[in-house]
């Protein structure tokens, strides 16, 4: 395959000189499945496993490929197949909270250009869990865009488009069906040779269905959606990056109504602007908007300048990372700890004599 297609670019073939000198070929995860991964390369597809080196060394999920990375591996061609020594440096990274009670990222896609924020306009249409994932979005490098799919079951899409636009602070935002083929012209922009989008949504907002539309034919299973709350089942269940004939990358992920925050203090403020520029206009900069003199943020909800609804998912979301960060201290610590545990006893067992 050709690298450039899958956006190899002349700064990572400078920066990729260590690594041939090693006698390592560069390739992409396209498809990750139970630790194993199949990655695009210029032999052609390759299944490939990572190097005890790096599972030795890797402190969490973060450290392991993660669909759309760019890797260091060795390859046997003739088997189809080659191990992972290094993952390369990243340029953007999409990442949660992994789901259960432990505090780990998953990383959901990498070096992505664009992020497509898919919503769908029927009855499962969520303003707060749109502001969500731009707030994801926004931390993870790449830049989003709002696509408000199933246009065709709404009765004003301009009004939708305008609800969007108040929440999406300077981000596109696009109404598609693609039952209709309808609005798809509008993401072309965003797609062709080396550049990489990222479809993030709930299940049922039709993300399948949008790829298979971009692609030209049905390549990826979609599900009907439930009666009565139009909430969908969960038709992808692995992460994916699929090369368009036409050029450019698209990386189809499961639907994810539950989007937990992962390290999003930057998101935050870029998607929250409006509400962090009143809040600096308190009196006091200690202010915490409840019953303090002078304080903004508190006379914008009065006079409506400020959305309520908008401004208490910003007080549940600046709560949620505040949690994490502190669970995330104490996780990492344990982790570090365990990581010198194991290293002093290899040490110990290599200088043990041996009779």
């Amino acid at each position: 395959m050709d690298l450039q297609a899958l956006g190899w670019t002349p700064e990572r073939e400078a920066a990729f000189g260590p690594q041939r000198v090693k006698g390592y070929i560069a390739g992409r995860v396209a498809l990750e499945h139970k630790h194993m991964y199949r990655v695009y390369t210029e032999h052609g597809d390759l299944l490939a496993e990572v190097s005890g080196k790096l599972r030795h060394e890797a402190l969490g999920r973060g450290d392991y490929p993660a669909v759309g990375d760019w890797v260091a591996l060795a390859a046997r061609v003739e088997e189809g197949r080659a191990t992972i020594h290094e993952v390369l440096p990243r340029t953007s990274k999409f990442s949660r909270k992994a789901a259960g009670s432990a505090i780990e990222e998953q990383l959901v896609a990498t070096n992505i250009d664009t992020v497509f924020l898919v919503t769908a306009l029927n009855q499962d249409y969520n303003l707060r869990r749109l502001e969500r994932y731009l707030t994801i979005a926004w931390e993870s490098g790449a830049f989003p865009v709002v696509i408000l799919s199933k246009a065709d079951l709404s009765d004003d899409v301009e009004a939708a488009v305008r609800e969007a636009e108040a929440v999406a602070i300077g981000v596109p935002v696009h109404a598609v069906s693609s039952l209709e083929s309808v609005g798809l012209e509008l993401l072309q922009p965003y797609l062709g040779p080396g550049k990489t989008v990222a479809l993030l949504g709930s299940s049922g907002a039709g993300k399948s269905t949008l790829i298979n539309r971009l692609y030209g034919r049905d390549i990826l299973e979609t599900g009907d959606i439930r009666h009565g709350d139009d909430r969908g089942k969960h038709t992808t269940t692995h992460r994916e990056l699929v090369a368009l004939p036409a050029g450019g990358l698209l990386i189809d992920t499961p639907g994810m109504r539950e989007l937990q925050l992962w390290n999003a203090e930057e998101g935050m403020e870029v998607s929250f602007r409006d509400v962090e520029s009143i809040a600096e206009q308190c009196r006091y900069p200690d202010c915490r908007h409840r019953s303090e003199p002078g304080c903004a943020v508190k006379a914008a909800l009065d006079d409506g300048t400020l959305e309520s609804s908008r401004y208490d998912n910003y007080v549940k979301l600046q709560k949620e990372l505040a949690y994490l960060a502190r669970k995330e201290d104490r996780t990492l610590a344990a982790a570090e700890k365990d990581k010198w545990k194991k290293i002093h006893k290899e040490m110990k067992h290599r200088n043990k004599p041996q009779f």
